[in-house]
């Protein structure tokens, strides 16, 4: 039997992305989002939410661009500090190790380091509160040769992203694979012969 739990969001996992741009001062900086996904196909649309009180906001806000910055597993240290500390007064690129690259349509910085990342232009953006949900086409995609796959395309068990459990604070892996999409559930479709 199901038990309330009050008003929540367990939806698990969250990813664990790292949002960067250019400040207001021209510095590259980013923040720590766990509220963010694929929104759209066509065009590719990625939405990521970003409290008020981030530093980040106001470069997101005025350039009008984004990149959306996967780490790995291994980087969970790198990308954690981009949720501790504050661009207000760290340069947190410099103090992680990691290299700002300006990318070649938004006017924002990607993580070199870091498996996949993704250059956004903003299309829209909705105050919902304590968030700011930003809404960026994705007008650029780059990823790390040792991690795609055969077809070119970033395959998960070559990044091992790294993924957040909301109210928990833990990070975790992927896990093992479960299924192919699309093929699971054929045994639940009316047989058809």
């Amino acid at each position: 039997m199901k038990k309330d739990i009050g008003i929540s969001t367990p939806l698990y996992p969250a990813p664990a992305l790292v949002v960067a741009a250019y400040g207001t001062d021209g510095r590259p900086g980013g923040l720590m989002v766990a509220w963010g996904g694929v929104c759209n196909s066509e065009p590719p649309c990625i939405s990521v939410a970003v409290a008020k009180s981030r530093h980040t906001l106001e470069g997101i806000l005025e350039k009008k661009a984004f990149t959306v910055n996967i780490p790995s597993e291994a980087q969970a240290a790198e990308a954690d500090f981009f949720g501790l500390a504050s661009g207000r007064d760290t340069d947190k690129f410099s103090a992680a190790g990691l290299t700002p690259k300006k990318g070649d349509i938004a006017d924002a910085p990607l993580i070199e380091e870091f498996p996949v990342s993704m250059e956004c232009e903003v299309v829209q953006f909705l105050d919902l509160g304590s968030h700011i949900l930003f809404v960026g086409k994705v007008v650029k995609t780059w990823a790390r040769e040792e991690c795609l796959d055969e077809k070119g395309y970033p395959d998960p068990e070559k990044v091992r992203p790294l993924v957040f459990a909301p109210r928990t604070g833990k990070y975790f892996g992927l896990g093992d694979l479960v299924g192919k999409a699309f093929g699971e559930g054929k045994k639940f479709l009316p047989n058809k012969s």
